[in-house]
């Protein structure tokens, strides 16, 4: 029976608790914006002390330094180009461009054979690119990749109209609509395309089945 456990796909590519806490600093920026009278200071100001509290709460959780600074620097991020711009809607704009970014790099990844499900899945499980050279499982990681392709591609195509029409109020929520939801019905997704793509008899993905040598 194929290996497949949604968990572990969860928690290599940020699982619930990581996506959740992505969505409060926008939150958190639109609402001093609308509270302080449509200033972006206050709602930058806002944001950024909410991605420190989460930022302090996940540290102590015992999550990579690294990571925690990386997602503080992100909201820092934000709220700079909103600033520098005056356009309020530009907190969202690095959010837009990064998944533009990411439904690129896991096109491109598909399309030169090295599936980045299989390249992070991999890297957990310290196969390093034993996954590889298993034909069949090289496939079903192509094939069960295109469901984050689809991911990144339906919030692109939510978000670029709202930021085009300005609509902040539904760029913070879709936002959180958008976040942890969507990425668990993803990695259901994902997993379930990982079971049918692989050919009946098969171990599994923690189990490669890398041809002899002649």
């Amino acid at each position: 029976m194929t290996d497949v456990r949604q968990e572990s796909l969860a928690s290599l590519l940020g699982g619930r608790g990581g996506a959740l806490d992505a969505s409060l600093p926008p939150l958190a920026f639109v609402a001093g914006w609308l509270l302080w009278g449509h200033s972006i200071g206050a709602g930058a100001v806002a944001a950024v002390l909410c991605g420190v509290v989460i930022g302090v709460v996940r540290f102590v959780r015992g999550e990579k330094p690294r990571a925690v600074v990386l997602s503080v620097l992100l909201v820092v991020a934000a709220a700079l180009v909103a600033l520098y711009t005056g356009r309020v809607e530009d907190f969202f704009l690095i959010q837009l461009l990064s998944n533009v970014a990411s439904a690129l790099a896991w096109a491109g990844s598909i399309a030169v054979r090295w599936p980045l499900l299989g390249v992070v899945v991999g890297t957990l499980l310290g196969q390093k690119t034993r996954w590889r050279r298993d034909p069949a499982l090289l496939r079903a990681y192509s094939v069960a990749s295109w469901a984050w392709v689809g991911q990144y591609v339906l919030r692109v195509a939510v978000f670029t109209p709202l930021w085009l029409d300005a609509q902040v109020v539904w760029l913070a929520t879709v936002r959180a609509l958008l976040s942890w939801p969507l990425q668990i019905v993803c990695i259901l997704v994902s997993g379930w395309l990982l079971r049918r793509a692989l050919p009946s008899g098969h171990p599994g993905f923690r189990h490669p089945q890398v041809p002899e040598q002649a």
